[in-house]
């Protein structure tokens, strides 16, 4: 489970010298739609066979405004305090298309099983999904997928400062980036790309080789990354 901790003043400076008025939170939403809407992709149904991972973390609070609260997921409950959790791991192919649903010899997660990856995932539903999508083009089998998930997420430090985030904030999404590269000094700004959804920052993908090593996205992902110049950023529940 990714960890979390909280800061005792406030926000740091790096969040803080680009918070917006909050009187420009309605105007710059309507403004700009950064939307990372990801294109139909070309699926490719052999398991194993991809280029490399996006590890997907998606910040809750925004989570939990689009879809969390209707999934009943327990991290969306009040006094939680959780900012960046994992959405998946997935394969993906160099030139921006990535398999789906691929066939697989590998048996499927039992209920126990995605039970248990509730922690990870947020709900045994969450769990299930991602192995069906995802990984099952992983060519792994759902245990071992499960651990890379994990292991990817291990990899990655989160900025104490998001720890902090008590109310709405209008931020340019490369602060985003800037702080994780900061508590993360092997990552570069070519590894990552935000996503936006309806003026909201809803996630930071970060590009990793199947080794699980950071690399330099490829021109197709960092092209769907968002393109405002400020977008909301929700307050921890």
């Amino acid at each position: 489970m990714l960890p979390r901790t909280r800061l005792k003043a406030g926000l740091s400076p790096i969040l803080a010298a680009l918070v917006l008025p909050a009187a420009s939170l309605l105007a710059a939403g309507l403004l700009a739609a950064g939307l990372f809407a990801a294109a139909p992709a070309r699926a490719q149904d052999r398991a194993g066979q991809f280029d490399h991972y996006l590890l997907a973390l998606s910040w809750i609070p925004a989570y939990c405004a689009t879809d969390g609260d209707d999934r009943n997921d327990p991290r969306c409950r009040d006094g939680r305090h959780i900012g960046w959790a994992v959405h998946g791991l997935w394969p993906q192919n160099t030139g921006g298309d990535w398999p789906e649903h691929c066939l697989t010899t590998e048996r499927d997660p039992s209920r126990r099983e995605t039970a248990a990856q509730a922690d990870l995932f947020g709900t045994s539903g969450s769990a299930w999904h991602q192995w069906d999508k995802h990984g099952r083009c992983s060519g792994l089998s759902a245990h071992d997928y499960y651990d890379l998930v994990q292991r990817a997420v291990d990899t990655i430090h989160l900025p104490e400062v998001f720890a902090g985030v008590d109310r709405a904030l209008r931020i340019d999404p490369d602060v985003i980036e800037a702080a994780f590269i900061e508590a993360n000094p092997d990552l570069t700004e070519d590894m990552m790309v935000t996503s936006c959804q309806r003026g909201d920052l809803v996630e930071l993908r970060i590009c990793l080789t199947r080794d699980l090593e950071p690399m330099a996205c490829d021109p197709a992902t960092t092209r769907r990354e968002c393109a405002l110049n400020a977008a909301t950023l929700l307050p921890l529940r």
